[in-house]
């Protein structure tokens, strides 16, 4: 059972500042930190692995030296269609809700300038690419009658269910320019600029065990809205070891994100339940890739990228908040690696494609305070808090009509993670406000309630090109 007064935990097993809201490490990491972004039809297709082969203009969301490879120009768009399902399930009950989204994906073109003199730079090219990605994602939890909470002597709900809810998106542009050292060197640099649109709520319904009413609360400074805007700064070599092998080395520099925020706040001693404003500055991680190519013939390659983060996320500091999320960073995270490999058949015009992307938690083990399904109060560890390990598989189709080009791609990414909430403690006699407000009640939690939650995404992309 819940109690209305304070109940004392020990710090270690609350794994972070319960002042910040659990969708807000996600997001740090989920949104601002995700190198994953998807592109064309083709690099969807094989997986996002192209660090060594290049050739086109989605080089620039791994190895902007691909951007060399070219020797014809091209442009294309893509239109992307998502499928995000996330089920969630609690004390034996399970709640599963899919958001559908269909979008311009990504554009992209590179114009290449053949170098008609005796030196051995073949080419100079200039690349932009556009990526766009829906950040909406929705994690309803069924609820659990053996959790009750007592406003007072008679007044007494149960939970009856929770959400978080994410709506918005995410894209990055991205300017670069290559170059070809006879046909066996290529060297190449990007400049990305990124955006982020963001609506973030974290909700909880109690149901009266009186009049079987329910009432809505929200966790504390929340629901929250978030501007962004990014920069970041690529760097690449590609090398032909032999005349069937290439290797790629990249490196990526932190986003530095620009984040103005609003969010709503309750009970305040002097302002009571209104709205403030903020501004944050974040540092994601610095990225390096290293790739490799096999390129047997004009009709099969293949390419393996393996990317690993070298920093971690980091807050410019103004206050307490920045200086919680920061400790917390340094405490729990852990560099992040992807390992992503994809191949390409020709037959004639038809082109058959396949990839599989892996991408490593990135979090350690968490040990939190959590309610059983039968209310009672432990601690407990999970090794996929809030997001785990993430596997994409992808396989496409391809049409070549010389000039113009069609491709479809099917993608399946999945993973199991740990979904907490709830937690949030009141203290009126020191003004701590950390809980679940609605406009008449409070709700004081000393613990989490922990789901197991299944995302399935799945995605398909149709891409048009024109070579020239």
């Amino acid at each position: 059972m819940l109690k209305k007064s304070l109940v004392v935990m020990s710090i270690s097993a609350a794994f972070f500042a319960q002042a910040q809201d659990v969708s807000l490490i996600r997001n740090t990491l989920d949104v601002y930190s995700n190198s994953q972004l998807g592109g064309s039809a083709k690099f969807n297709a094989m997986g996002g692995s192209n660090g060594a082969l290049g050739g086109d203009a989605n080089s620039l969301l791994t190895n902007p030296a691909g951007l060399g490879v070219a020797i014809s120009g091209e442009v294309s768009g893509t239109l992307s269609i998502m499928s995000n399902k996330n089920t969630s399930t609690s004390a034996g009950s399970s709640f599963g809700y899919k958001v559908n989204n269909a979008d311009l994906g990504n554009v992209g073109g590179v114009m290449t300038f053949q170098l008609m003199t005796e030196s051995a730079w073949k080419f100079v090219n200039i690349g932009v690419n556009f990526s766009n990605q829906s950040l909406d994602n929705y994690i309803e939890t069924p609820g659990n009658s053996n959790l009750i909470y007592d406003f007072d002597a008679t007044n007494s709900s149960s939970l009856a269910r929770h959400a978080y809810d994410r709506y918005g998106y995410v894209s990055k542009t991205s300017f670069g320019v290559g170059a070809n050292y006879n046909h066996n060197l290529y060297i190449g640099m990007g400049l990305n600029f990124s955006n982020v649109s963001l609506d973030q709520s974290d909700t909880a319904a109690f149901q009266s065990l009186q009049n079987g009413n329910i009432d809505y609360f929200s966790k504390q400074n929340t629901p929250y809205y978030e501007r962004s805007s990014g920069f970041s700064a690529s760097v690449g070599v590609i090398g032909k070891v032999s005349r069937n092998f290439r290797l790629g080395a990249a490196v990526e520099t932190p986003t530095f994100w620009d984040i103005d925020r609003s969010y709503n706040f309750y009970n305040d001693p002097q302002l009571g339940d209104d709205y403030a404003v903020e501004n944050r500055r974040l540092t994601s991680p610095m990225k390096a890739t290293v790739s490799a190519a096999f390129v047997a013939s004009k009709n099969f390659s293949m390419n393996l990228d393996y990317s690993l983060g070298l920093t971690r996320p980091k807050y410019k500091v103004y206050g307490g908040a920045e200086t919680e999320l920061n400790n917390f960073f340094e405490d729990n995270y852990k560099n992040v690696s992807e390992v992503k490999v994809g191949a390409e058949y020709r037959v004639k015009q038809f082109r058959l494609r396949g990839g599989y992307n892996y991408t490593t938690n990135p979090f350690d083990a968490l040990t939190v305070s959590r309610f059983g399904n039968d209310g009672s109060v432990s601690d407990q560890s999970y090794s996929n808090m809030m997001l785990s390990d993430r596997n994409a598989l992808s396989f496409g189709l391809g049409y070549d009509f010389k000039s113009f080009y069609i491709d479809a791609t099917y993608q399946n990414i999945s993973s199991k993670f740990s979904n907490p909430f709830l937690y949030g403690e009141v203290d009126s006699a020191s003004g701590w406000e950390a809980g679940y407000y609605s406009p008449s009640q409070l709700i004081s939690s000393p613990a989490y309630v922990v789901s197991d939650v299944k995302n399935v995404i799945n995605n398909f992309y149709l891409t048009f090109g024109w070579k020239f």
